[in-house]
């Protein structure tokens, strides 16, 4: 506290740690560098000491595992050098290091008496509301037996348009899909720093990301990586979703055994990403991330001040173009007027209207909907209860 009373910035940050303590529900994310060698496939020993520390973080708490590592296994095991290209290669590679990276889980955990379930997720899975659905309600059970879920991508049936592509991104959406406390990605770095601190001696770890800004995104540096998918881009990706969904998030290395019992003792272990004070609903959050846009619609200043500042739903007259094939009932894009807000979206929403009618009705006010269609339609392309301001 200061000599007012009010608390410090230091105090504020402390605050946001020991909150951390609470957290009952549990995602944790571990990468394939942290499982495997390179040439040689799983990494026995590692897998036991992330095996361990998870066991001893599940005390009192639910956890579910999102783990990376088949493809990288299934390569040693049939002797590529490099990782496949073409997706019949990559989904044998991963046939054949699915069932070994599970062996070496489940053989690492029963050495603690927990018992491990194996849950595979497409994109499909989270984009369809009902499967959706079914697997929140697979993952509440598993825990409910108090079995520790183990999850990766599918990547022996997924192709490219039914993929997530990384398990950053899967296991922000698996951490909403369970309304999780706290989601901690374990990787091979132990932040997000302010350069790569391998090349640059005055690099500094971030301790607390507020939100995912313009400037943090601009700290993102890479490595050459022939294995591993992700990287601090889908990391900082993982970050919004799970602080649209009210999760905190942390980044932290894999390669210190103390370092998830030191985060959920709210100590000051890799960078922490805060989540969004207004939490999304479970549809909203569905709409936002689980369901990739089908078309876009740029609007107008007026539109984009009503969406955002008003609480408005847009009308047809704020449409000024349309991108895509969509049908009524898709999620689509909403883009600010001249690339504005960065040239990126700032909503999402389900259409009441497919592609061709919404061209049909863009800057036309209500009353002249059913002179331009044919038939009276609703007033809103997009309802704001179907909206999300991203």
């Amino acid at each position: 506290m200061d000599a007012g009373g009010q608390l410090t910035s230091a105090d504020a940050v402390a605050a946001e740690r020991l909150a951390l303590t609470r957290a009952r529900r549990l995602v944790v994310k571990v990468g394939t560098g942290l499982v495997t060698s390179p040439g040689v496939g799983a990494d026995p020993a590692r897998i036991a000491a992330l095996a361990g520390a998870i066991a001893v973080a599940r005390a009192g708490r639910e956890i579910v595992l999102v783990t990376s590592g088949a493809i990288a296994i299934g390569m040693a095991r049939l002797g590529l050098a490099e990782r496949p290209r073409s997706i019949p290669e990559k989904q044998a590679a991963a046939a054949v290091g699915q069932s070994a990276l599970m062996w070496q889980w489940e053989a690492a955990f029963e050495r603690h008496g927990l018992a491990v379930g194996q849950v595979l997720l497409t994109a499909h899975d989270i984009r369809d509301r009902a499967r959706y659905l079914n697997a929140r309600n697979t993952l509440l059970a598993l825990l409910g037996f108090s079995v520790l879920p183990i999850v990766n991508e599918n990547d022996t049936v997924a192709v490219d348009e039914i993929k997530v592509g990384d398990n950053d991104n899967l296991s922000a959406l698996v951490a909403s899909l369970i309304e999780a406390d706290l989601l901690v990605l374990l990787t091979d770095v132990d932040g997000l720093y302010t350069a790569d601190p391998a090349r640059d001696p005055g690099a500094r770890k971030l301790d607390t990301v507020p939100a995912i800004t313009d400037d943090i995104t601009g700290l993102v540096w890479r490595r050459p990586d022939n294995q591993s998918v992700g990287g601090m881009t889908t990391k900082l990706e993982a970050a919004q979703k799970a602080a649209a969904s009210g999760v905190p998030l942390v980044i932290a290395s894999g390669r210190q055994d103390d370092a998830l019992a030191r985060i959920l003792a709210g100590e000051p272990v890799g960078t922490l990403f805060l989540p969004r004070a207004d939490r999304l609903t479970a549809r909203k959050r569905w709409i936002a991330f689980a369901v990739p846009p089908q078309g876009r619609l740029t609007v107008d200043a007026g539109a984009l001040r009503a969406l955002t500042g008003q609480g408005r739903s847009l009308l047809a007259s704020g449409v000024v173009e349309v991108d895509g094939d969509f049908a009524a009932g898709d999620v689509v894009a909403v883009i600010a007027p001249d690339g504005r807000s960065g040239a990126r979206e700032f909503a999402r929403g389900l259409v009441n209207y497919d592609a061709g009618e919404v061209r049909k009705l863009r800057g036309a006010q209500s009353r002249d909907i059913e002179r331009r269609l044919g038939y009276r339609g609703v007033d809103e392309v997009i309802h704001r209860d179907n909206l999300v301001i991203l």
